[in-house]
């Protein structure tokens, strides 16, 4: 009779199950199925529900799941996995539940509620692929879930599954990191924008600082149109010197348009051009040049935003485009040593900031209201306390104090000034509250600056904050996915899970962030502290000697100089990891 009910249709299916089953079972019954039961109630069953998914069956350690909908089906696994993660944070690796995850697109037999067919078989085998905490998938559900979900699928190459006819080509769902290649991520709801470094054709190499810091300024620009999405400069120079194709620009970046283009500059003249091109069908939405003295550079740079802007939102009122115009400093000679300055920085050496510092001082020294360069500077004494390289710390400590409030008094509509004289009052200074509140002001001129939001991160961490902090970190890197101060991200987000007890998570982005940045110390040593408390002692005691390696000096006694945190209980739970992990008294 159960066969008059029998139909087909096209459905998605997810298959999960719990990996290491019979070791945790074996180990502890009982409490591996409280466990399980508590995960099932609290996450698993309400998020099916929330992705409209039907359970058609469960087994002693997993179930089989329908959705209508492919990106249903995923974004119901991605959260699963994600939340896993946050529940597993503080479980010891030995009773830790994880999930293998499967999901493919096929034609089901149903029959008495029950599914059947090639695409229940797949799934099965799919998810027998998967990695603990993992979800693996089909080449059919990565072509179908593509463009609509703001994560990214790695090949997994073509398997021969048992049962199964032909070789299926496999994707592993990447669950943190940023879109590969392949990836798109969603658009913002505002317009969306990439500046790419412009061409310098002047012939000349030396000339890049230039260019690089009209793109600078084209950015900072725009950024100040609140109802625009810029992504920050340092994803957009993650593409200077390489072929770019605008399309791969517009996913990997998440942004609707790009702006290209190219400087000029040969004795007291300068020519830029420049092209605005939409992503998505790689169309030229308008292009010009604009000519001029060498004296008139920003005049040209003022031209060009007006245009752009008047380009994507043609109604946009005058007053906004006035706006923008924003002249970091009237004298050109105060600018160029700028440019040159952040130029320097960027390398990130001790020679490099060194000669970045003096850079910024001859700037100061010709333009005294000159914000974002005592910012800079500020930041620069920032970076060598976070590496130890200060060799005065009270010379050093005062003269950081000075140029900070110089940068946040003479800056008051200078984001760039404000954010980074805020971080050097909150970390070298140790004024906290007005260093959080420089940094706020900062994001309320310029909601769109990565570096603000990153600093924010920081600050909110050191107050005792950490989950604003971990929100404001994730929006420092939607906005700049690849950034090289990325790690700055991660090395905040480490330090929040460990202020936070989650010490396995703060072992993770201590690591994505030394990889990044081998010789961060800052994260060095929240990784030795974190290892020291996730019961890694082996791992604590190699990173306590890295972090001995790059400071000799450092004692138990120094840190809570080099790590503002507020609240005794955080500062001291810190201080004891790095004692556990082998710092001297």
């Amino acid at each position: 009779m159960g066969h008059d009910r029998v139909e087909r249709r096209l459905a998605a299916i997810l298959a999960a199950d719990m990996a290491n089953y019979g070791r945790l079972i074996g180990a502890d019954e009982e409490g591996t199925l409280l466990r399980f039961k508590a995960h099932l109630r609290e996450l698993i069953d309400p998020t099916i529900k929330e992705h409209h998914g039907r359970i058609v069956k469960t087994t002693g350690d997993g179930a089989l799941v329908e959705f209508v909908s492919v990106v249903d089906a995923v974004r119901c696994a991605v959260k699963i996995q994600r939340e896993m993660v946050e529940r597993n944070a503080d479980s010891p690796e030995d009773k830790r539940i994880e999930f293998r995850i499967g999901i493919n697109v096929g034609e089901i037999i149903i029959d008495d509620d029950d599914i059947f067919g090639d695409g229940v078989n797949l799934v099965v085998r799919l998810e027998g692929l998967a990695k603990p905490g993992g979800i693996c998938v089909s080449k059919r559900v990565q072509e179908d879930a593509y463009g609509k979900v703001d994560f990214d699928f790695d090949d997994g190459g073509e398997k021969q599954l048992k049962n199964i006819a032909s070789p299926i080509r496999i994707y592993h769902v990447r669950l943190s990191g940023p879109p590969a290649g392949g990836g798109r991520m969603l658009l913002p709801e505002k317009p969306s924008i990439a500046v790419l470094p412009f061409h310098n054709i002047s012939g000349d190499q030396e000339q890049d600082y230039f260019a690089d810091g009209m793109v600078d300024d084209i950015i900072s620009a725009l950024s100040r149109m609140r109802w625009l999405f810029v992504i920050a400069r340092n994803s957009s120079f993650a593409y200077k010197g390489k072929a770019t194709d605008v399309k791969q620009v517009g996913r990997e970046l998440g942004v609707r348009y790009v702006l290209e283009g190219s400087v000029r500059k040969a004795a007291n003249r300068v020519r830029m051009t420049g092209q605005l091109i939409d992503t998505a069908t790689g169309a030229h939405l308008w292009a010009d040049h604009f000519d001029g003295a060498l004296a008139d550079i920003f005049d040209l740079q003022d031209q060009m935003t007006a245009s752009v802007v008047g380009a994507i939102a043609p109604k946009l009122e005058r007053a906004e485009i006035e706006r923008a115009k924003h002249k970091p400093t009237e004298s050109l000679d105060a600018y160029d040593f700028y440019l040159r300055g952040v130029a320097h920085f960027h390398q990130l050496t001790k020679e490099a900031n060194t000669e970045a510092l003096r850079l910024f001082h001859r700037a100061i020294e010709l333009d005294g209201e000159f914000a974002s360069a005592s910012g800079m500077a500020a930041w620069c004494h920032v970076w060598r306390k976070w590496n130890g390289w200060v060799s005065d710390p009270v010379r050093e400590g005062n003269e950081t104090e000075r140029l900070a409030w110089r940068a946040v008094e003479v800056g008051k509509e200078d984001a760039v000034a404000l954010c980074t004289g805020g971080f050097a009052l909150a970390h070298v200074v140790g004024d906290l509250e007005n260093g959080a509140a420089f940094i706020d002001q900062s994001l309320v001129l310029n909601p769109n600056l990565a570096m603000a939001w990153h600093f924010s991160g920081w600050v909110n961490v050191w107050l005792g904050e950490h989950e604003m902090a971990i929100e404001r970190l994730g929006r420092a890197v939607r906005l700049s996915p690849l950034d090289p101060f990325t790690f700055l991200a991660q090395g905040a987000l480490a330090l929040a899970h460990f202020v936070a007890e989650r010490y396995d998570a703060a072992v993770g982005c201590a690591q994505n962030s030394i990889r990044e940045q081998p010789n961060f110390a800052p994260a060095i040593r929240i990784l030795a502290a974190s290892c020291a408390f996730a019961g890694r002692r082996e791992l604590a005691e190699k990173t306590m000697t890295r972090v001995r390696q790059l400071a000799p000096a450092l004692r138990i006694s120094d840190v809570k100089n080099i790590t503002p945190l507020r609240r005794a209980d955080d500062l001291a739970r810190y201080t004891e990891g790095l004692r556990l992990a082998g710092l001297p008294e």
